[in-house]
């Protein structure tokens, strides 16, 4: 059973602005890289896919539009692999799922930055796209917000209706809540601007740049796990 958290306590540590902010931060670096360096594809999300596939099939080029389900069957195994795996994660009492996850896709940054350049774009499109969903599914709701983490669209439409909302209502949350959105749109502007400029010098093993994040989101949720939270590693997050 999910244990509830204490009154003085509102959220889990895997909520928290800063880790969320930092998880924006390596979906930036993620776009940019497979942009950049993987085929000019964005693996974060498969709204692209979809379209790409549907105008493959209206032109008659079948085989085209088969190769486009490739990454969008990668996307929807991380979805279900992520929705799958928390329970028996938790029961375990050693760590969180959402620590887990962290370290499987530290694992997997350091395994696509040993691929070289001339390797297939498809092995790293697809883990990318694995690991995008994972996240995107496990980081749902940030302080009680809902917030994607791996791309943009929502929030810039979440600054929309908060805008809107204040230009009707004098109340300040509502320029407060398009702040926190905004923030996110701009450290995922700063990821893929690093990534970009690693590329550069670095091609394929630029990705290694998404371990500074990663590494400290790592640490951040193990020492809630180990330490601050252990009490609460059956809690269920905010949006599940």
């Amino acid at each position: 059973m999910s244990q509830k958290l204490p009154d003085d306590k509102s959220f889990l540590e895997c909520e928290s602005s800063r880790v969320f902010m930092l998880l924006m931060l390596v979906a930036g670096f993620y776009g940019a890289y497979t942009y950049s360096v993987r085929g000019g594809v964005f693996c974060n999300a498969q709204t692209a896919n979809f379209v790409l596939f549907a105008m493959a099939l209206g032109r008659g080029k079948i085989t085209m539009g088969i190769y486009y389900l490739i990454p969008m069957s990668a996307y929807l195994m991380g979805a279900i692999v992520s929705e799958i795996l928390p329970k028996p994660i938790k029961r375990s009492h050693i760590i969180r799922w959402d620590t887990l996850l962290i370290l499987i896709e530290i694992g997997a940054v350091v395994l696509l930055g040993l691929i070289p350049d001339s390797a297939p774009f498809q092995i790293s499109q697809i883990a990318v796209n694995f690991i995008c969903s994972m996240q995107y599914n496990t980081f749902r709701q940030k302080e009680g917000v809902p917030m994607a983490t791996t791309f943009c669209t929502n929030h810039l439409r979440q600054i929309g209706v908060a805008i809107a909302k204040a230009l009707t209502n004098s109340n300040g949350a509502h320029m407060q809540r398009a702040f926190e959105h905004f923030k996110m749109i701009s450290v995922f502007v700063i990821g893929a601007v690093i990534s970009t400029f690693l590329c550069a010098l670095f091609g394929g093993k630029a990705i290694w740049g998404a371990l500074v994040p990663l590494g400290i989101v790592f640490i951040d949720l193990l020492y809630a796990d180990l330490k601050t939270e252990h009490e609460y590693i059956e809690s269920t997050p905010h949006g599940h």
